[in-house]
């Protein structure tokens, strides 16, 4: 009876241990346990998974993966739109992640037909950060740590929500760059985070996810903010050059703000604290209406 009883322990175990979860590209990946050897596809996922206590169990990761500070050491595998798949096949891992809109279609067909099972992201809102940190401490083995994270998240969302959300809305230009002029889609997460904050994208609108437009667009659209971010930390010189432009609303009332792209351009758990900076941004255009029209 005493073995009876262990073997029927073992055989729950392995059916607990058992993974089943379905990605957003609608396809269900099955693992027989939780994954130990992960090679990230996209630099937002290298830091996700970081967060979600799986840093350990990444064997292999793309370019500009470079947060938190361990990421910088992880072997690389190329670009997330240029893969390096010999690289990936040679470190033989039992699970890649990938971004669905980044990385092409071609490579992860190929890892699959290697053999490599592949779970894709798209996070698309920013509630998704806290659901793709519960998925990755599934698929790692590290729920407790995930689920912990996870959490955080979602109560500094609520925070934010419930101090900024129906708040007076404030119309904005969100620029990725100047040339090409290129701004954000109504399904990208970055305009999820101003209607977050009470604010509109005059550009919600665009289907693309990172659309291009015009200078004559953005007047006609006459945004009461213009928010920019650039390449890095520093603030970009281009930025100012829409002071040229005085017919907009933004202009007139020194509206024109700047957020480190790391903070708002990637779908990790640190997109809050650029949440956070982007409320305050859209708080202060709302006091310089108590100014006056043209914030003089």
């Amino acid at each position: 009876m005493k073995h009876l009883f262990w073997l029927f322990a073992l055989l729950a175990f392995a059916v607990r241990a058992e993974i089943t979860v379905t990605d957003d590209g609608g396809s269900v990946l099955h693992l027989a346990q939780p994954a130990q050897r992960i090679v990230s596809l996209a630099p937002h996922i290298t830091e996700t998974l970081f967060a979600a206590g799986a840093g350990e169990k990444i064997v292999g990761a793309v370019d500009y993966s470079d947060f938190p500070k361990a990421a910088q050491a992880l072997p690389r595998i190329g670009g997330y739109s240029r893969l390096d798949l010999e690289r990936i096949l040679a470190l033989r891992p039992d699970l890649a992640i990938g971004w669905a809109s980044g990385n092409s279609a071609a490579h992860i067909e190929k890892l699959r037909a290697a053999g490599i099972p592949v779970f894709l992201v798209q996070p698309e809102r920013i509630d998704d950060v806290a659901k793709n940190l519960e998925r990755f401490g599934l698929l790692a083995g590290t729920a407790a740590t995930a689920n912990a994270a996870a959490a955080d998240f979602r109560q500094r969302l609520l925070e934010l929500r419930a101090r900024y959300g129906a708040r007076p809305t404030v119309r904005v230009f969100y620029q990725i760059w100047k040339q090409p002029l290129m701004t954000v889609g109504g399904s990208q997460v970055i305009t999820d985070v101003i209607r977050l904050c009470g604010g509109e994208n005059v550009f919600a609108d665009l289907k693309p996810l990172a659309p291009q437009v015009t200078v004559e667009a953005v007047i006609q659209a006459d945004p009461e903010v213009i928010v920019a971010s650039g390449m890095g930390e520093a603030r970009p010189e281009w930025l100012d050059d829409w002071r040229q432009r005085t017919t907009l609303t933004a202009v007139r009332r020194d509206n024109l703000f700047f957020i480190p792209p790391d903070l708002i351009q990637r779908h990790t758990p640190r997109l809050v604290e650029g949440a956070a900076r982007l409320c305050e941004q859209l708080e202060a255009a709302r006091g310089k209406r108590m100014q006056g029209k043209d914030g003089r």
